[in-house]
């Protein structure tokens, strides 16, 4: 049997390895150049400031660190006539999602659009918020089709250019 000492080595040694084994998971998901490559046919960042609605793990500010480098300068914000429905968003006639508004420059956006594996798991779809302001949301590509594409439909999303 192990010593005291050599047991609490032990453990040590399988926690740092976990610790290092999430850090090393995290890095590849969301940072790395390995395991995305940005889709042909997703249009170009325009080099512009960007306004993006986050309401699931992007309201937590570490993550947003982690992914973008940066907090976006969160604002409260609304979206009408949506719920949350798992991962994605759903249209729910007098429903709301709170989130946050982000405001990010072209390369966060691209880390944004890297984390979201933009072009396989998600679209970048423009809205407008209950303010009236514009901003970019991800949804998921599966659900992609019940989108409305009409700007006087009441759901207010809109597929964006």
């Amino acid at each position: 049997m192990l010593s005291n000492p050599k047991r609490k080595r032990r453990w040590l040694v399988i926690a740092l390895l976990g610790v290092v084994s999430v850090l090393a998971w995290l890095w590849l998901t969301m940072l790395s150049p390995w395991f995305y490559e940005r889709p042909d046919d997703v249009a170009d960042i325009e080099q512009r400031t960007h306004h993006v609605f986050v309401y699931g793990t992007l309201t937590y500010a570490p993550v947003r660190w982690l992914v973008m480098g940066a907090n976006g300068q969160p604002r409260p914000a609304r979206l009408e006539n949506y719920r949350k429905n798992g991962l994605d968003l759903s249209f729910a006639e007098n429903d709301h999602v709170e989130g946050l508004r982000l405001t990010v420059t072209p390369e966060q956006l691209r880390r944004l659009d890297r984390y979201e594996r933009l072009g396989m798991r998600y679209s970048r779809q423009e809205i407008t918020l209950a303010d009236g302001s514009r901003a970019w949301v991800y949804r998921r590509l599966a659900d992609s089709a019940t989108i409305p594409v009409e700007l006087d439909n009441p759901a207010p999303l809109i597929v964006g250019d």
